[in-house]
């Protein structure tokens, strides 16, 4: 970190609304540099049940408490992220190595994310219903489903736990808050701002450790009624096991292709195939993870793509400058590294990058890279790769490039460039994705749309996204009253 920044408290759990050391540490580490940059608690499973009795403690006063108060107070934390905005965001560079310009935005996002969740809450509402009984009125009421327990990712580590937190306590549950232990010094920064806005103690709790330890203690703890999880699809799969019979809200991987066709605006398709491969240096759940292109545009498609490549500077996220920082952790390095040599091996060309660079820094730089001649059985197009790659498979054929699509195990984020509107639409109702976006990047989403994977996929079960969020986030109820008095009967 640069140094101007530091935070009110030392890192530590938040519980029951104090904030608690634990015997145990492991290091924030500056991914830029190599340098660790503070100590961290490394969470016990008691410790996560404390977090959980907390949350519990904190249900009942947090539920009975009136709608238009919780939005009230979300409204306060947007406000105090807000006021926070710059000393967040330089912690997250720092931590997770996105370069600043993308770190004020994410901690903007996230000042968003509650005053939506604000506004959203004063509207949800029941409904009533017909019944064959003519002496029953039937309702529908929405309740908050308790103590929720959230697990969130490095990639986006202060907007997309927001996805989670705001509408949450907004509907009013209770969270246990466990971050990505690579990212959770800026949980801290924001659990700071989040604290300042006068939420009651116990209604967040923060608990940093390592997933298979605090984040499996919540998971499977009794008192958890139900659980949100963004991250891989291998982690999902593991929760989904562990916390069998509880409500899921999980958004996982995808490596979503964007279909260019011989018809498309090769420009706009370029720059957002291009945007979606490298911002976040490709860490991006909905990235581009492989372009598809007719035969006739291929060679034209590619020399833009490169052109886009060669305009990113890999560097420090501070330095003036820069537009990609380096990738967050060694595993996610080593996997690109990995992806890009195994296509080489097999006959792909790299047309631009292709290389780590340790020289900047640290063993994570990685360049930003386009690569053509990838085929089916290449690891860049069946894995999800995570990094600054774009993969680029010819087709020949509206049928090719629709078996292309869908020979995927994923099935998150799509898009498609095309003139012809109706192809557009068909092959979007054809892919089984969550979203299809037509003439527009597959990382193209706004905070309150629907957001998540497609059934039968590896890419998760329900939507992020606005009202999508808080319908998951409560449980619906019926209730029934039976009306026997007739008005002017003796």
């Amino acid at each position: 970190m640069d140094g101007t920044y530091t935070m009110k408290n030392v890192p530590a759990n938040f519980i029951a609304g104090e904030w608690r050391t634990e015997p145990e540490t492991m290091p924030a580490v500056n991914p830029a540099n190599g340098q660790t940059i503070a100590q961290l608690p490394k969470s016990s499973r008691a410790t996560a049940d404390k977090a959980v009795a907390a949350a519990k403690a904190a249900g009942a006063a947090w539920a009975d408490t009136p709608v238009f108060k919780r939005a009230e107070i979300c409204v306060a934390i947007g406000a105090a992220i807000d006021a926070a905005r710059e000393k967040i965001a330089r912690i997250l560079s720092a931590e997770q190595g996105k370069v600043l310009a993308e770190a004020m935005g994410e901690v903007g996002k996230a000042a968003d994310g509650f005053r939506l969740a604000s506004e959203l809450v004063k509207q949800m509402g029941g409904q009533t219903l017909p019944a064959e009984d003519p002496t029953k009125l039937v309702m529908t009421i929405r309740q908050p489903r308790g103590v929720y327990g959230v697990i969130t990712p490095w990639n986006f580590p202060v907007n997309i736990p927001v996805e989670y937190l705001a509408p949450g306590i907004a509907t009013g549950n209770t969270i246990v808050w466990v971050p990505a232990p690579s990212t959770s010094l800026v949980a801290c920064a924001l659990m700071e701002a989040i604290d300042s806005a006068g939420l009651p103690a116990g209604v967040i709790n923060l608990v940093i450790g390592e997933g298979a330890t605090a984040g499996d203690a919540v998971v499977v703890h009794k008192d958890v009624a139900a659980i949100g999880f963004t991250g891989s699809a291998a982690t999902g799969k593991v929760i989904a096991q562990r916390g069998a019979g509880k409500p899921l809200l999980l958004e996982l991987g995808g490596n979503g292709p964007v279909v260019v066709f011989e018809d498309a605006d090769l420009d706009a398709a370029a720059a957002a195939a291009a945007g979606g491969a490298f911002f976040n240096a490709g860490q991006v759940c909905a990235a581009t993870g492989r372009v598809l292109a007719h035969h006739s545009i291929a060679d034209s498609l590619s020399e833009k793509l490169v052109a886009h490549a060669a305009k990113h500077v890999l560097g420090d996220p501070f330095h003036q400058g820069t537009t990609m920082g380096p990738l967050n952790n060694a595993k996610v390095a080593a996997k690109v590294k990995e992806h890009v040599d195994d296509a080489v091996a097999q006959g792909a060309k790299v047309l631009y990058g292709g290389n780590a660079r340790p020289d900047l820094g640290s063993g994570l730089y990685f360049e930003p890279t386009v690569i053509s001649g990838v085929t089916r059985e290449m690891r860049l197009n069946r894995e999800e790769t995570f990094g600054p790659v774009v993969p680029i498979i010819v087709f020949k054929d509206e049928a090719e490039a629709l078996d292309l699509a869908l020979d995927s195990e994923y099935g998150l984020s799509v898009g498609v460039f095309t003139a012809d509107i109706t192809r557009g639409v068909s092959m979007a109702k054809a892919i089984p994705a969550g979203i299809v976006n037509v003439n527009a990047g597959s990382t193209w989403w706004e905070i309150h749309l629907p957001f998540g994977g497609g059934t039968g996929t590896k890419s998760g079960i329900g939507r992020l996204g606005g009202i999508h969020t808080m319908e998951a986030m409560t449980e619906l109820k019926m209730i029934t009253v039976t009306m026997n008095h007739k008005l002017g009967a003796a």
